[in-house]
């Protein structure tokens, strides 16, 4: 993922606002047993409401964010939102077209109820008393606070990381209320790698000798260094090891250079080095202290810690059993903290479950962190998974519409997918394919595609799409999760074929194949009278630069099927030439073939075998 563009487009002046929530008699019941007789949320909006209100998206920030998602403050000369470049006119959530709503969450310490609030019932800050909170409890003080700003459904819900998490509980609990949903960089529950780190930063706030159990709001005292000592250790883990390698690798301060032995050796008694990484994290935990509460800290970690999808559904696949929103996941190659493969779990049960869901993984290598910072690809995906919400009048009235020559094209594959079922289309492309499929026979699905443009331009299209090479395998995919698979002139460039059609009827119950077939009589003649590999409509590439890495015949690809017990349910031949069109007639399959269509299935299974 590109590093983050510069840009002047900014949804301008924002103002902060805050809401006293109307709560039920006695308070709001939390999850775990404590109650808030009062609870005050603060929030931004960007953007203009529909009359209608339905283009409204939220979004759920991470774990020490705050409802300044963009735009500029009163007082303020620039803008300074923590997702300036996605959120704006034009940008990644188009604010030309929708309104976003930010909240600070419950807990936290910029302007919503949290530690350091007042208690009503004793007239100083809660501290210590105030009540352990979960995600579960975040969500539903923002869906109160939604709807007492009369807003009932979501146009779309998004967050990264610990907002991820709120994402995913969102759906879990209200997807009745979402009509798509994002989570960026997240997963089901923190690995244990992570919860280590959470752990010995919350040991370190409760070390410090001005912790004094959460209660030190009236002493002049707080415990900044427990603070400041866990937000360096949490930040090293938003940093990809390459990244910083980069920026700081064993470089030494310059003041290094020019500093006396006396001052060295006091550094020295303090075991304090000159390294810029060491001053890096310093400078990080010094800002870190400004704005953010020891308490509040401690609250929200353990939120996210204990966190746990499946330890409270059973499993993914039963916490997703009710989710109706179209879902976007995206990961990050760089990200150790939640890991690409925490979003794969998802995706792998989201797609058991048979659910609308599209996967991104982004190239990069920043770390964590790049949702924020390296927001390019990311900006794009989110884009066209939020389209503008209706089109425009110079727009024709179907700009999805399947082209003629599409549909020629595709007609004979179009003509063996069964109506109304599940397909799961290889090497998809810009999903131009699966359009026809749903807008011609009703069929919903999934593409697999590798490159990232024509990923995006497919969940553009309204496709759900999975960025994934075959090449590595189908893993993601559950067992019988699709009707039929589609591998469109795309066998041949495959590494090991063989493994992927054994693949393909593992998640399908069947597939229909399309390949050219290097027996024909165009490649023969042009092989036998010019002795060199032929270039031509068959194989239009040189043979150096080809990416056709198997070049089978029809009779191979047969022989492969009977060899894996693969059944050929339909066989179509299509000959290019006049020449090719009377072998076909006169039964010469592999001579007049130029290219071959099939519909295979494991072949059933018989007694004694």
């Amino acid at each position: 993922m590109s590093e983050k563009e510069s840009t002047t487009a900014s949804v301008g002046i924002v103002i902060p606002q805050k809401l006293k929530l109307e709560l039920p008699p006695g308070g709001l019941r939390l999850e775990k047993g404590g109650v808030l007789p009062e609870i005050e949320v603060a929030y931004e909006c960007c953007g203009a409401a529909a009359p209608s209100r339905d283009n409204v998206i939220f979004v759920c920030h991470a774990l020490t964010g705050d409802a300044h998602v963009a735009g500029i403050r009163p007082g303020e000369s620039e803008p300074d939102g923590w997702w300036e470049d996605m959120i704006g006119p034009g940008k990644g959530i188009d604010t030309n077209h929708y309104q976003v709503i930010c909240a600070n969450i419950l807990g936290g310490c910029k302007g919503t109820t949290g530690p350091a609030s007042v208690n009503p019932a004793t007239g100083v800050p809660y501290g210590s008393a105030f009540p352990k909170i979960t995600v579960g409890d975040i969500v539903e003080v923002h869906r109160l606070l939604l709807r007492q700003l009369g807003i009932k459904r979501l146009a779309g819900v998004i967050g990264g990381s610990f907002g991820g998490m709120q994402v995913l509980e969102w759906l879990i609990r209200h997807s009745d209320e979402l009509d798509k949903a994002i989570v960026v960089a997240s997963a089901a529950s923190l690995n244990s790698q992570a919860l280590a780190f959470d752990i010995v930063g919350r040991h370190a706030i409760a070390a410090d000798p001005d912790w004094n159990g959460g209660d030190y709001y009236g002493s002049a005292r707080s415990p900044h260094k427990g603070l400041c000592s866990a937000r360096k250790l949490a930040h090293i883990t938003y940093l990809s090891q390459p990244l910083m390698d980069t920026k700081f690798g064993r470089e030494k301060r310059p003041e290094w250079l020019s500093a006396g032995q006396e001052f060295r050796n006091a550094l020295e008694r303090d075991f304090s080095t000159f390294f810029q990484v060491e001053s890096y994290l310093q400078y990080q935990g010094e800002k870190f202290i400004q704005r953010f509460d020891a308490n509040s800290y401690m609250h929200i970690t353990l939120a996210m810690d204990e966190y746990d999808i499946e330890e409270k559904h059973g499993s993914l696949e039963a916490a997703f059993t009710n989710i109706s929103s179209r879902v976007l996941v995206v990961s990050l190659s760089g990200d150790w903290l939640f890991m690409p493969e925490q979003s794969e779990e998802l995706v792998t049960a989201m797609l058991r479950q048979k659910k609308q869901v599209s996967y991104c993984h982004l190239d990069a290598a920043a770390g964590h962190d790049a949702f924020l910072t390296h927001t390019v690809d990311l900006q794009r995906a989110v884009k066209a998974f939020m389209p503008r919400p209706s089109p425009s009048p110079e727009q024709s009235e179907d700009s999805t519409a399947p082209r003629q020559w599409q549909i020629r094209h595709y007609q004979k594959v179009i003509d063996l997918v069964p109506v109304n079922s599940r397909v799961l289309d290889l090497g998809c492309g810009n999903g131009s394919l699966l359009c026809i499929l749903r807008q011609m026979r009703q069929c919903e699905g999934n593409g697999v595609e590798i490159d990232v443009e024509q990923v995006i331009n497919a969940i553009g299209a309204g496709c759900n799409i999975l960025l994934e090479d075959i090449d590595d395998g189908l893993a993601m995919i559950p067992d019988s999760s699709f009707d039929v698979a589609i591998l469109s002139e795309t066998l041949q460039t495959i590494k090991r074929p063989r493994e992927l059609l054994r693949q393909i009827l593992r998640v399908a119950r069947e597939a229909v194949i399309t390949f050219p077939n290097f027996a024909c009589l165009e490649v023969r003649t042009r092989l036998l009278l010019s002795g060199r590999m032929p270039k031509g409509k068959q194989i239009p590439f040189e043979w150096y630069n080809t990416p056709n890495i198997h070049l089978f015949t029809l009779n191979d690809f047969l022989s492969l099927c009977r060899d894996d017990g693969i059944e050929v349910t339909d066989l179509i031949c299509q000959g290019r030439g006049f020449a090719e069109r009377i072998l076909l007639a006169l039964g010469w399959k592999n001579l007049g073939a130029s290219s071959v269509i099939v519909r295979i299935r494991q072949a059933p299974k018989t007694n004694g075998f």
